[in-house]
This record gives structure tokens, C-alpha cells and sequence, in this order.
């Protein structure tokens, strides 16, 4: 016989607990604590002895990633999808993501492995409908309306795909769980059992997470430890572009970013992804172009700056691509360095394109905008900024020099301001000419004229 066992559960933050309280302890919201029921079943047999294996006796000849067929995917996978993993991809609702996965599945399906689409969101013709939009015509994907993930190792065994989509997993459940779909123990065990499916079949899957209105993964945080990849496809519906980010990968690099384009035959890749960050041929005082380094390749990237004197009380500070306590480092560093009355303007930086930097070599660029807009006086057009500032002014040398100025000499600007050493450490021929600085002032001095 099973044993019930109630107890109350955050959903914002998984914290358990075995009576109810106003205020949850672990993150401190008030009435987020929700009642659930777990039948926990009694053991009627033993489980099988693990056996060690020498880490030495893995054969690493079986090790390989299969694309997806969408290159920026694969980048920000890692190199492409490893067999064995889980995958979650979250994103807005109509953003994009079954059809993202859609393509996919009819890529791999092309390679000649079958796939299982797991929806429990659509019918099956609203996905054809999609399929057809889409030109994706495949016998080997499988589609199927099952939201009882205790059944699905039956298909499994019937079907024997190397590719299952699930979509979504907060519209799955257990039937041992009383809780009903998309509550945070269904969500949490549902996705051990598919993680135990998947290491033990090498079999990769994709679910399909929801967000919430913060656009943070709906769910417990313990959902992004348990799986392999966590990848966010973020955009405007209303645009064009969307952003591919990976958050969490156990088989690489979380830095980097993919770029595709939402068209009527459905996403492709954005082949030149430094045009959606540079406005070409417009001017105007404010705008500083620089390079940020994400993942494996860098980008050109441009800032947009704006100081409006302001009116009384408090000067506003108001960053949108950047962190705001980093713009206001870089206000006090021009106050102090050069004495100007930055505290008497509301400053506001953007960062073009939707993305948020992080990298510190674009810190130039926001400084030299900043004093652009302030004394009205444009920037030259074919000019890069690349350096970080210290806090007493000086320009600091940045890693990926190289990589860095080969995609501006790529975009046709003419000159960079640059750290001072520059030249020696990169191969960069004197078609480019690099402008060496040591400090904020001599940059001031020689690009504002003082």
C-alpha cells in the first residue's frame, strides 16, 4: 500500500515545509505556500547494485554532438545536441519555440533517426498546420498527445527514437502524484523521471519551459540544477529578431549568444549579426561604437547615450542594456577626473539590439557617448572605442584583442581607440589605425578636443 503524505510547497522558490505558513521562509513572499498530496509507493523489491567503473576504462571514442541544423543553435548548445541530455528552452509564449524545435526535429529526421514530439499544448493539426507553414513533411517524426509521462517509456520501446521533444513539461504530469500539471512536484518529478530515461537509453531531449511575467523560468529553481542545458529564446513579438542565450550547459560555454530571424518559412540564422546592433549612417552626438566579446566571436555594438539637464532634486540614472551601478561608476569617474557637473543631468544609456553587456571593454565607448551627448559635439562616425577604465581614468588592456579588431576592420571602420600596447600584442596590419591611449583624459583631449 502506498503512504500520503501532504505538505506545502512554494512555488516561487521550492521551498517544502509540513505546515502552512503566511510568509514563506525561503524567499520571504507572503501566501505563495500551496498544498500538496504525495502517494509515496512502498518498495516491494530491491534495486539493482550500481557497479564503479574506472574513469580510465570510458571509451571516448563514443563522445559526439549531433547538430541540430541551425548553426547558431549549435553554438550556443555547445557544438550541437550530446546524446543523453536534457535540454530546457524557455522563452514568451508566441515567441517561437515549437517552431525552433520543429525545424530541428525535421533536420535530424533528414539524418535518418526518428523523432517523438510529445505536445501537450496543440493538436495534431494545429502542428501540421505549423509543419505544413513550414515545409516539414517527415515519416520518421512521431507525433503524440500523451501527458502521462509513466507511459512513455512504452512508446520508447516501440518507436525507438533518438530524439524526443516534449512540449511542454509543464503540461505533463505523474499519475502517482496527486497534484495536478504544472504544480512545482510535478514539475520536479517529471523531469527526474525523464532525466533517469535519458541517461539511460543516451537518448537527448528538449522540453519546452514556460516563464513567468519577470521572464524567469516558471517552476522551481531546482529544475534548471537538474537538467543538462538551459537555453532562454527571448525577442520582441513584435520584431523580427529574436536572441537565443544560453544560461546553464554542462557541455560548454554560457557566454554565447545565437541570432536567427522569424520569416514566414520560419527562423533562419542571421548571417551578419553585427548589422542589428549598428544603425549605419546616422548622426548625431551620443553614439560610441564598441566591440563585446560573447562566447566565440565578437560583436560591434552600439551605445546610445543621453544627458538632459534635470529638473529638481535628484539627477536620474537610467541604463538599459547595462548594469545602472556601472554607469554610475563611470559618471563619477568623469566628474572626478575631469571635474565635470554630471550630478546637474539626468543621464540615460541604451544599449542597441536587446542585449546586456557585461563585458568591461565597452566602458570607453559609454564614457566618450556620455561626454559626447553632454557637450553636444558628435563622434566621428569611423571611430571604435575598446578599453576598460579604472577608477582613477586609465584605460586597461582587454582579453580577445585580436579577434576584436579583425571584425572591425571587417565592418570598414577606419580607426580604434585602444589600450596602449596594442599593437604589439595583435597581428593587425596599418590599414587600421589604432589610436593608443593611457588614460580617460588624453581620449577626451584628442577625440572631444579637450
Amino acid at each position: 500500500m502506498g503512504k500520503t503524505i501532504t505538505k506545502f510547497v512554494c512555488p516561487a522558490c521550492g521551498y517544502e515545509t509540513n505546515k502552512w505558513m503566511g510568509k514563506c521562509p525561503g524567499c520571504g513572499e507572503w501566501n505563495t505556500l500551496q498544498e500538496e498530496t504525495v502517494n509515496r509507493q512502498t518498495a516491494t523489491a530491491s534495486h539493482p547494485r550500481a557497479q564503479a567503473v574506472a574513469l580510465s576504462g570510458i571509451s571516448d571514442s563514443d563522445i559526439f554532438r549531433v547538430s541540430t541544423g541551425i548553426t547558431e543553435l549549435d553554438r550556443v548548445l555547445g557544438g550541437g545536441i550530446v546524446p543523453g541530455s536534457l535540454v530546457l528552452l524557455g522563452g514568451d509564449p508566441g515567441i517561437g519555440k515549437s517552431t525552433l524545435l520543429l525545424q530541428v526535429a525535421d533536420h535530424i529526421a533528414r539524418t535518418g533517426q526518428k523523432v517523438l514530439y510529445l505536445s501537450g499544448e496543440e493538436s495534431f493539426k494545429q502542428i501540421r498546420l505549423r509543419a505544413t507553414r513550414l515545409k516539414v513533411n517527415s515519416d520518421d517524426i512521431y507525433l503524440l498527445n500523451e501527458q502521462n509521462i509513466e507511459l512513455l517509456e512504452n512508446y520508447l520501446q516501440e518507436f525507438d527514437p533518438g530524439f524526443i521533444i516534449i512540449d511542454s513539461i509543464q503540461t505533463v504530469y505523474l499519475e502517482s502524484l496527486s497534484s495536478i500539471p504544472g504544480s512545482v512536484a510535478q514539475l520536479r518529478e517529471c523531469t527526474a523521471r525523464l532525466m533517469n530515461i535519458a541517461k539511460k537509453t543516451d537518448k537527448a531531449f528538449f522540453l519546452v519551459g514556460h516563464v513567468t511575467k519577470d521572464g524567469a523560468l516558471a517552476g522551481p529553481k531546482v529544475l534548471e540544477h537538474m537538467v543538462d542545458v538551459v537555453v532562454y529564446f527571448e525577442g520582441d513579438k513584435n520584431f523580427s529578431f529574436r536572441i537565443l542565450r544560453g544560461v546553464k550547459n554542462r557541455f560548454g560555454s554560457t557566454d554565447e549568444l545565437g541570432l536567427l530571424e522569424m520569416s514566414g518559412q520560419g527562423l533562419i540564422e542571421v548571417t551578419d549579426p553585427t548589422c542589428l546592433f549598428l544603425s549605419h549612417g546616422v548622426k548625431g552626438s551620443g553614439i560610441a561604437v564598441s566591440t563585446s566579446f560573447s562566447g566565440s566571436r565578437p560583436l560591434l555594438i552600439e551605445i546610445q547615450a543621453l544627458a538632459a539637464s534635470s529638473g529638481p532634486g535628484y539627477a536620474r540614472r537610467m541604463a538599459s542594456g547595462i548594469d545602472q551601478n556601472r554607469l554610475s561608476l563611470i559618471i563619477a569617474v568623469l566628474e572626478k577626473i575631469r571635474g565635470y557637473n554630471l550630478s546637474q543631468y539626468d543621464v540615460f544609456l541604451k544599449v542597441t539590439g536587446g542585449v546586456f553587456i557585461k563585458d568591461p571593454s565597452v566602458d570607453l565607448a559609454i564614457a566618450v557617448a556620455i561626454l559626447s551627448s553632454y557637450r553636444e559635439r558628435p563622434l566621428p562616425q569611423d571611430v571604435v572605442f575598446i578599453g576598460e577604465l579604472s577608477l582613477s581614468g586609465q584605460v586597461r588592456p582587454v582579453p580577445f584583442m585580436d579577434a576584436r579588431l579583425k571584425e572591425v576592420q571587417k565592418m570598414g571602420f577606419k580607426h580604434a581607440v585602444v589600450p596602449p600596447g596594442t599593437r604589439k600584442s595583435t597581428g593587425i596590419g596599418p590599414e587600421l589605425g589604432l589610436i593608443e591611449i593611457n588614460s580617460l583624459d588624453e581620449c577626451i583631449d584628442l577625440i572631444l578636443g579637450g
